[in-house]
């Protein structure tokens, strides 16, 4: 098996095309009407709402804003969320953002352009740019809304989107703080592998291939798909973490029919985007703004959280899970640290420590 070097197998950046897969806006829109499926049962503390915003590329997103319930009258701290990378809101983020509101949050949790329910064509392509703006959008439409203190908004960023966190929080000013999960740091996975190990002539290749892949997608007038993200099964010589990821999107744990790594492909270019665009190159400029980084002990992307906090300036932490895997921090709710991710937000979602930063950057 060729092991694709990206987050959930994600783009085929060096293999043939297969047929077209991809979605029309107007087909995403139709699946909306159908039958609702979330990974993760509705916690009877908070409440959930359909709301759609649009990015500055005029792209209209799709999210999910969870509240605590009885929270009328009150203005709270709030939190954008999405991952992991080919996710879906029904999965992960859905349910980071669902436990933060029972915590005392406004949460959400959106699908990034492209994907999901989310605006955007065509379908199932991915942006250093787009997906970092996807974030700053979200901080957007939460400080329109009453019910939140736009002064006190943070970032969780889940497996790739952790990485386009990162580097939203680094642009955008209005983000106090930011957390990461099992982060990937998307577009240095793309460039150069698993471990950095990709050399110069694969990395040739693959341009070579993605290049002339573009003239075959215009003669065509539409771009290819490439293979499947995860198999229909496994044939069990795959690395560990290809058979985690499995059994969380390919699984009734964590499938759902709008993921790409439960039942799509990125198309076959949708790398160009990535891979000479490094996302964490200024996140030294999140401090004073605080990064809580957290991975699992055993999980194979470990290095890209102990990366960035070597990378970044104080205050910073890294938070590492013993025995734990990258997957398990998708949905694993014995696992995941939300009393210290609470902590975290409590502690500088605050008047007084917000106040502090503005002053320092001013």
């Amino acid at each position: 098996m060729k092991t694709l070097p990206l987050c959930a197998i994600a783009f085929a950046i060096a293999w043939g095309p297969a047929p077209a897969q991809t979605l029309s806006t107007k087909d995403v829109h139709m699946k909306q009407s159908e039958k609702e499926h979330y990974t993760f049962v509705l916690n009877d503390n908070v409440t959930r709402q359909k709301v759609t915003f649009k990015n500055r590329y005029g792209i209209t997103l799709s999210g999910d804003l969870y509240l605590p319930k009885n929270s009328a009258n009150q203005t709270l701290a709030a939190l954008a969320i999405s991952g992991p990378f080919g996710a879906v809101k029904e999965q992960s983020s859905g349910l980071y953002a669902q436990t933060m509101a029972s915590r005392g949050f406004a949460a959400l949790a959106f699908d990034p352009s492209y994907t999901g329910e989310s605006g955007g064509e065509p379908r199932n392509i991915s942006s250093a740019d787009i997906n970092t703006e996807d974030f700053s959008a979200a901080i957007d439409y939460l400080g329109l809304q009453s019910v939140v203190d736009r002064n006190r908004v943070g970032i969780i960023g889940i497996c790739g989107f952790a990485g386009f966190g990162l580097n939203a929080a680094a642009v955008d000013k209005r983000v106090k703080a930011i957390a990461t999960t099992s982060m990937y740091d998307m577009s240095r996975v793309t460039a150069k592998g698993y471990f950095d190990k990709l050399t110069s002539e694969q990395r040739t290749a693959m341009l070579e291939n993605m290049s002339e892949q573009r003239w075959k997608d215009a003669a065509a007038g539409t771009p290819a798909s490439g293979p499947r993200n995860l198999p229909e099964k496994l044939q069990g010589n795959e690395p560990q973490f290809v058979v985690d990821y499995f059994n969380y999107y390919r699984t009734p744990r964590g499938f759902h029919p709008r993921s790409l790594n439960s039942n799509g492909a990125w198309t076959a270019t949708s790398a160009l985007s990535l891979i000479n665009m490094p996302l964490l190159t200024y996140i030294k400029e999140i401090s004073p703004r605080p990064i809580l980084l957290i991975a699992g002990e055993n999980a194979h992307s470990r290095y890209f959280s102990e990366d960035a906090y070597t990378a970044a300036a104080e205050p910073k932490e890294l938070m590492i899970i013993r025995n734990a895997v990258h997957t398990d921090l998708y949905d694993k709710v014995d696992i995941i640290p939300f009393d210290k991710l609470e902590k975290f937000f409590k502690q500088y979602l605050t008047d007084s420590i917000v106040s502090k930063q503005t002053s320092s950057v001013k």
